[in-house]
């Protein structure tokens, strides 16, 4: 209509051609509903265990401004000038001991959670597409709605993997699904779960994965539940992350049935100078270890993927420090990953999120 009566205010040789018949149809044809579009993203990971990929990733991931909430005029050139300069070959050895094959282990376990989520939802009844990505690195959350879009998926829920909520992991997401949103004329709906922490069936899910193992190798003195650090002034600023941590805490123990005195909380994974959440996870084991604790169990509720903070910072540089201060033997409990348990878990919060979408109807949970 806009055209149409602009052609009194500007001489018509100057207009497009519209791309509708005139008449106008007022009656197109309709348009079938498509799968409904589910995104499990992960935080990320390098595209192979070399300096340069771990260099880009790293670049990606740390210019991030709510990962790294310092001044961009003060941490860009620390970051440009130092970080990327030197981390990268000291990551490389590192990454190379994990990977596996297809690649990082939080990029193939995301990548098995999302088919095994989708072949549960559909054995529902569900009509679903099911994709892996990753906040920073590949496959990237813009080429994942793109593939999605090609499927025909106009609606699409977001699950960032993080079970406690952080701005600097969920929200970031959510940043990034927004400005994809914001690049497309025909925007789709779009859906969050916000976090998970208490859960009942990602509670379960731990507890079950826990005692199973606990079945048949035996129990330690302790059990360590290792989440991954952020700075104290995030908290102070009003994240709700610290409280989220110490809630799945709480629920992990108390469905496990252990005492308080049985069970330690620490934070891993500082970066940098500042006071982070604490207690810290190194000197922690340090510490019982000096207490006479013997064996430890830890176990790392905050990651749903193992990755190079399980595999690498607690399996064996925390293992490592453990026995240093007289500790004999520390285990590390791998994360939930393509458990069964957690499959069934996460298919029910997605299709729990789902509801009253069309496409989303199926036998009752």
């Amino acid at each position: 209509m806009f055209l149409r009566n602009f052609k009194y205010l500007w001489p018509e040789r100057f207009l497009p051609e519209p791309a509708w018949a005139d008449p106008f149809d007022t009656d197109p044809p309709l348009t079938p509903d498509g799968p409904l579009g589910v995104l499990l993203v992960n935080l990320g990971t390098p595209d192979e265990p070399t300096a340069p990929a771990i260099r880009r990733y790293l670049a990606e991931f740390l210019s991030d401004p709510r990962v790294i909430e310092i001044p961009r005029y003060l941490w860009l050139p620390i970051l440009h000038g130092m970080v990327l300069r030197r981390r990268p070959a000291r990551l490389a050895p590192r990454y190379a001991d994990i990977w596996m094959e297809g690649g990082s282990p939080l990029l193939v376990y995301t990548q098995r959670q999302a088919a095994a989520v989708q072949d549960v939802l559909r054995g529902r009844g569900l009509s679903v597409r099911v994709e892996a990505a990753m906040r920073y690195g590949n496959p990237s959350i813009a080429d994942t709605i793109a593939a999605l879009r090609r499927e025909g998926c106009d609606r699409f829920l977001t699950v960032p993997l993080y079970p406690q909520y952080s701005a600097s992991t969920t929200a970031t997401v959510i940043d990034q699904v927004g400005r994809v949103a914001a690049t497309l004329r025909n925007q789709p709906e779009l859906r969050f779960l916000k976090r998970f922490h208490v859960d009942p069936g990602y509670i379960g899910a731990l507890a079950h994965s826990i005692q199973s193992y606990w079945d048949a190798n035996g129990r330690a003195q302790k059990l360590l539940m290792s989440f991954h650090g952020l700075p104290r002034y995030s908290i102070e600023l009003g994240d709700p992350y610290y409280r989220d941590c110490l809630q799945t805490a709480r629920a992990l123990r108390e469905r496990l049935g252990l005492r308080e005195d049985e069970v330690e909380v620490s934070f891993q994974s500082r970066f940098g100078a500042a006071r982070w959440l604490e207690p810290y996870t190194e000197p922690t084991l340090k510490e019982l270890a000096r207490l006479g604790v013997t064996e430890v169990d830890v176990v790392c509720p905050g990651f749903t993927a193992d990755c190079i903070e399980t595999l690498e910072e607690i399996a064996q540089e925390g293992r490592d420090a453990f026995l240093e201060a007289g500790g004999k033997r520390l285990r590390y409990l791998p994360a939930l990953n393509d458990d069964p348990a957690w499959i069934t878990a996460l298919s029910d919060m997605v299709q729990t999120q789902l509801q009253g979408w069309p496409g989303s109807a199926s036998r009752a949970l």
